[in-house]
């Protein structure tokens, strides 16, 4: 028998500085985790190959199975997804 490979590319993420955010403002970091999930992360999975298996309160983890592609490449958006929902990289992380 032949053993077949598969490549695929895990995610996981995660908010940083989730309980301090929590903390000072519950509703508005429940609002803006909802928001960026609904109109960003939902809707790339949607459009990929990629499959969402645990999610956490700060945090989701995705399986990418790869696949030899043609055409264009897509790109992760220049001001790095937040499309104008007002959140601000965490200093640490960068942006």
């Amino acid at each position: 028998m032949i053993a077949v490979r598969k490549l695929a590319a895990i995610l996981a993420a995660d908010v940083a500085g989730y309980s301090r955010l929590m903390g000072s403002d519950e509703n508005g970091t429940l609002a803006a985790r909802r928001a960026v999930r609904r109109d960003l992360i939902d809707p790339a999975i949607a459009a990929h190959t990629v499959g969402l298996f645990k999610t956490t309160g700060d945090g989701l983890t995705l399986q990418h199975n790869a696949r030899p592609r043609r055409g264009p490449r897509r790109r992760w958006p220049a001001d790095g997804g937040r499309g104008g929902s007002g959140l601000t990289p965490h200093p640490e992380v960068g942006g």
